[in-house]
C-alpha cells in the first residue's frame, strides 16, 4: 500500500512538473546510453575501415561513418560517457568543496566569511572558460587536468549559493532550538539546515552539470581536454569541421547530443527552481 502511494505521488509530481519530467527523460536516456557505451558499442570506436570512409547513415551505420571509416554511433556512445563522467566529477568536486565552504562561512560569519566571499567575488567576475584555459595552461592538457580545473572553478558558485541558504535558515526557530539543546554546529548544518536547502543545491548541480558539459566539449574542441584516440563529443566536432561537405553527419550527431544533454540539465534546473518557488 505504501509503495503504491509513493508511486502515485511521484507520478503526480512528474505530471505537474513537465520540465522536470522531460529533463529526467533526456538525462536518463543519455546516461544509459553513455553507460552502455563504456562496455559495448556496435563497432570498435578506434577501428578504421578504408572501405567505409564517409558513409551516410544506413542500417549498418545508423549515424554514418567519419573520414577514417569509424562508426559515428559507436563514438558518440563512448564519447558521451567521457563527457558525462567529466561533468559529474567536476560538479562533485565543486559541489562538495563549495558546499562545505559556503555552509561553514554562512553559519559562523565573521572576518573569515568576508575574506572568502570577496575572493569568491573576484573569481566569479572573470569568465570561467578563460580561467579554465589559464589553469590548464599551467597543468597541461588532458582529461584529469580538465576535471581539476573545472572543479576548482565551480567551487565559488556553489559556495555563494549554499552560504546564502545557510544565512537564510541559521536564525530560524528550529535551528535556535537545536543550539539550546547543545547540538554541535556541524550536526546542525548537516541535519537541520542543508536538507532544507536541497532544492537549491539540486538546481545548482543541474546548472553546474550543464556548464560542465559545455566546458568539457569546448576544452576538447580546442585540443586541451580528452586526447586522441579516445573519443569525445567536443573532439569529434573539431575533427568534423574539415569534412562538413563530405560527411556532415559527423558533426550533426555529436552536436545534437551535446544540445540535448544541455537541454535536459537546463529543464531540470528550471523545474527545480519552479518547485522551490525561486
Amino acid at each position: 500500500m505504501k509503495k503504491n502511494w509513493t508511486f502515485t505521488r511521484i507520478r503526480e509530481f512528474l505530471r505537474l512538473n513537465p520540465k522536470i519530467t522531460i529533463g529526467l527523460f533526456l538525462t536518463s536516456f543519455f546516461a544509459i546510453m553513455a553507460i552502455i557505451g563504456q562496455f559495448w558499442t556496435p563497432y570498435i570506436v578506434t577501428r578504421m575501415d578504408a572501405s567505409s570512409v564517409s558513409q551516410a547513415p544506413s542500417l549498418l551505420h545508423w549515424m554514418g561513418t567519419d573520414n577514417f571509416g569509424r562508426d559515428v554511433l559507436s563514438r558518440v556512445m563512448n564519447g558521451s560517457g567521457i563527457t558525462i563522467l567529466v561533468a559529474l566529477i567536476t560538479v562533485l568536486i565543486g559541489g562538495i568543496i563549495g558546499t562545505m565552504i559556503g555552509a561553514l562561512t554562512g553559519y559562523f560569519g565573521g572576518i573569515v566569511d568576508e575574506i572568502i566571499m570577496r575572493l569568491n567575488d573576484i573569481l566569479l567576475s572573470f569568465p570561467s572558460v578563460l580561467l579554465a584555459l589559464l589553469l590548464i595552461s599551467f597543468l597541461g592538457p588532458g582529461t584529469i587536468n580538465v576535471v581539476l580545473a573545472l572543479g576548482i572553478l565551480f567551487i565559488p558558485s556553489f559556495a555563494r549559493m549554499v552560504r546564502s541558504e545557510v544565512i537564510r535558515y541559521r536564525d530560524r526557530d528550529f535551528v535556535r532550538n537545536a543550539r539550546l539543546q547543545g547540538i554541535k554546529p556541524l550536526r546542525i548544518i548537516l541535519i537541520h539546515i542543508l536538507p532544507n536547502a536541497r532544492i537549491s543545491i539540486l538546481t545548482a548541480a543541474a546548472i553546474g552539470f550543464n556548464n560542465a558539459v559545455l566546458a568539457e566539449a569546448s576544452m576538447s574542441y580546442l585540443g586541451l581536454g580528452v586526447q586522441p584516440p579516445t573519443p569525445s563529443l567536443g573532439r569529434m566536432l573539431f575533427e568534423a569541421q574539415s569534412f562538413l561537405l563530405n560527411c556532415p553527419w559527423y558533426a550533426i550527431f555529436p552536436g545534437i547530443t551535446i544540445i540535448l544533454m544541455i537541454l535536459g540539465a537546463a529543464l531540470l534546473s528550471e523545474g527545480f527552481k519552479e518547485v522551490s518557488g525561486a
